[in-house]
């Protein structure tokens, strides 16, 4: 999984008592080597609730924080509901970022190890750069189940199942 480079920029110093730059490595190589996408370049920016917040006012207009936000260096976006998105032109795939405070609210909520939690939305995020998205039902089921396996090549659980179930 040597195959990305994570520009690492962390705002938020909690970050690097979770070992941050090895989660992103690891969950963001193995989502771009299961689509098989080499030499790419992912920016990452690890901050907190306040900055994120900003962000996605800015971004999204939605002046709230959350969990990941990420901005695609180009649209790859399927072209037909739950079909595959176009394979990467530029190798700078784009930017993610994260925060802190909403991650770990998330993962106490859902009794998760926190790093999994982390792992779970780098995957996610990355998808996200790689065209993928979760707004039409189709395209949804189509990026859950590359999460799961990802994940489970990662030996992370399914985030999406029950607790208990």
């Amino acid at each position: 999984m040597k195959d990305v480079r994570v520009d690492l920029v962390i705002e938020d110093e909690r970050w690097q008592a979770v070992g941050l730059e090895a989660l992103a490595q690891r969950a963001c190589g193995a989502t771009l080597a299961r689509l098989g996408v080499a030499d790419a370049e992912i920016s990452l920016l690890a901050c907190d609730d306040t900055r994120i917040a900003a962000l996605n006012a800015d971004f999204r207009g939605k002046p709230r924080p959350t969990n990941v936000l990420s901005w695609p260096s180009e649209e790859r976006g399927a072209a037909e509901p739950g079909g595959a998105p176009s394979v990467p032109v530029e190798l700078e795939l784009g930017d993610i970022a994260i925060s802190y405070d909403t991650c770990l609210r998330e993962a106490e909520a859902a009794g998760k190890p926190f790093a999994d939690h982390v792992s779970h939305l780098l995957v996610h995020g990355t998808l996200h750069l790689l065209g993928y998205d979760h707004i039409d039902d189709k395209d949804a089921a189509r990026m859950e189940a590359l999460e799961v396996e990802i994940l489970g090549k990662l030996e992370i659980s399914d985030p999406y199942e029950e607790a208990g179930a």
